[in-house]
C-alpha cells in the first residue's frame, strides 16, 4: 500500500473542499473528479464523488449538509459544465485504497493481508503516519510500515472484539461464578 501525496486535477480543488467539509465537522476521504465529452450543443459534464468520514456515524443529514456546502465552490470550479455531485459516507466495510486514509479512522477495527506472513492481521488501528500504521490485536501491539500491507479495510468485528474485551476487563468479577 502506498502512502500518497495527493496530486492531480482533482487535487486542486481539494485544499478547498477539505476546509468547507473540516468546518463541518468532518474529514474528506476521496475525491473523484470526472469528466464527461462535450457533445453537441452541450459544453459538456463533470460527475464529482466525495466521501466524507467522522467519529461515530454519518447519516443523510450529514451528507446533505456536506453536499449543500461543497455545490457552490463546484460550480465556481467548473463554470457552465453539467454538474453532478455525489456524497457518501466510507461505508461500514470500506476498503482503504490509501496510507493517507488511516489517520481518519484512529479507534477504529482494521484487517490488513499482510505480505511479509501472507496472512490477516486485525485489530483497532492506534497510530498512522507517513511510514505505516500501528494497531492493538489478538498479537498484541504491532507496527506495519505501508510496504508490507497488500489490502487493508474497516473492520467492525474487531471493534467489537476489543469492546468485548475492555468491557470483562471492567466488570467486577461474577461471584456466582467463582469456586
Amino acid at each position: 500500500m502506498l502512502y500518497s501525496v495527493r496530486t492531480g486535477e482533482q487535487e486542486g480543488i481539494r485544499p478547498q473542499l477539505e476546509a468547507l467539509i473540516e468546518g463541518l465537522g468532518m474529514s474528506l476521504i476521496e475525491l473523484d473528479v470526472f469528466r464527461g465529452k462535450a457533445r453537441k450543443g452541450s459544453p459538456g459534464s463533470v460527475q464529482v464523488r466525495v466521501i466524507v468520514y467522522k467519529p461515530g456515524s454519518i447519516g443523510t443529514d450529514d451528507c446533505t449538509r456536506v453536499h449543500r456546502g461543497i455545490l457552490p465552490l463546484l460550480e465556481t470550479a467548473f463554470p457552465g459544465l453539467d454538474l453532478s455531485v455525489e456524497v457518501s459516507s466510507p461505508g461500514i466495510n470500506r476498503q482503504i485504497k490509501d496510507g493517507a486514509e488511516f489517520a481518519c479512522y484512529r479507534g477504529r477495527g482494521v484487517r490488513c493481508w499482510r505480505t511479509d506472513i501472507t496472512d490477516w492481521s486485525a485489530g483497532i488501528l492506534q497510530a498512522a503516519d507517513s511510514q505505516g500504521i500501528t494497531i492493538k490485536g489478538k498479537e498484541g501491539t504491532i507496527r506495519l510500515d505501508y510496504g508490507v500491507i497488500a489490502k487493508a479495510k474497516l473492520e467492525p468485528s474487531a471493534e467489537r472484539a476489543a469492546q468485548g474485551c475492555r468491557a470483562s476487563e471492567d466488570s467486577p468479577p461474577d461471584p456466582s461464578q467463582e469456586e
